[in-house]
């Protein structure tokens, strides 16, 4: 039972950094290689502050992924100007200085050995509740004024400036809030893990995530949030394949890829069902 406990709270805090990596990905078309790194300014600032200074676990949450926030401006500034594949190459350097800062700053952070002993705060109620609460924010975000300029974006940038649209100021914002939830998923896991250690947060954890959005369809919220569940938990329920499990589990989605190349759920949402019902309501009305 508490293996399965602890395969849903992880399944769940990877549902919401893969969020992140929607908002970057799915709705600007922006490719970031760095995502992971912002959920280690997250978890890593917050465990700090309760380590160090004793801070309640909601201000720690706060601060640190306020903290993911700030990092996602400093990186986001320079970047936005860049074109897709300058913007990867900047996030994944981003995301290795992050993690050389944290395995050569010992005192602070443990370095390589890591940071150990924090407090247990997160369990797998706060996590399902989390998920929901971030997950209503990036779908309002989706359906703003804000979201459609996005796919706007993504579609044609240069058609979406000659309407008139800030694209400059449109990626930072979307970052922005990207670089926030991923963080606050970086509090989350330090705070059930009770561990850190740098080599959690690789670009291999971003790539993932990245793999998450495509196969559950780049355009679609609700394909990302089926898709992270299946990827997260698949590798668990290969265990009986043994060293064969990564095999069958690329295996999987290279053919979800090849036969399905906008992703299993392409740009269909959820929500559509509810606005058909809706809509039938009102017709009979």
């Amino acid at each position: 039972m508490d293996y399965i406990y602890s395969i849903l709270t992880l399944t769940g805090i990877t549902m919401i950094g893969v969020m992140g990596t929607y908002m970057v990905t799915g709705l600007t078309g922006q490719f970031s290689f760095g995502q992971a790194a912002f959920m280690a300014v997250g978890g890593y600032v917050s465990a700090m502050l309760a380590l160090k200074y004793g801070v309640p676990f909601a201000l720690a949450a706060l601060i640190g992924s306020a903290a993911a926030a700030l990092s996602g401006l400093l990186v986001g500034m320079p970047t936005v100007r860049l074109r897709r594949d300058y913007i990867s190459l900047v996030t994944f350097g981003f995301g290795e200085a992050i993690i050389s800062v944290l395995n050569n700053s010992a005192q602070l952070t443990g370095g390589a050995e890591g940071l150990v002993g924090i407090p247990k705060r997160v369990d797998l109620p706060l996590v399902m509740a989390s998920v929901v609460v971030c997950l209503f924010l990036v779908a309002c975000y989706k359906n703003s004024k804000y979201g459609r300029q996005c796919l706007a974006l993504r579609t044609d940038e240069l058609a979406a400036r000659s309407m008139g649209i800030d694209v400059n100021r449109l990626k930072l914002v979307t970052f922005l809030f990207a670089s926030a939830i991923t963080g606050y998923a970086g509090v989350l896991y330090a705070f059930y893990a009770q561990y850190l250690e740098p080599g959690y947060f690789n670009w291999t954890v971003s790539a993932e995530w990245l793999i998450i959005v495509f196969v559950g369809g780049i355009n679609s919220l609700t394909g990302a949030m089926v898709s992270a569940v299946i990827l997260t938990s698949l590798p668990e329920f290969l265990r009986f394949a043994s060293a064969w499990r990564i095999i069958i589990y690329c295996i999987i989605v290279l053919l979800i890829i090849n036969f399905r190349p906008n992703g299993i759920f392409g740009d269909w949402e959820i929500s559509r069902l509810w606005k058909k019902k809706t809509t039938v309501k009102g017709g009979q009305a």
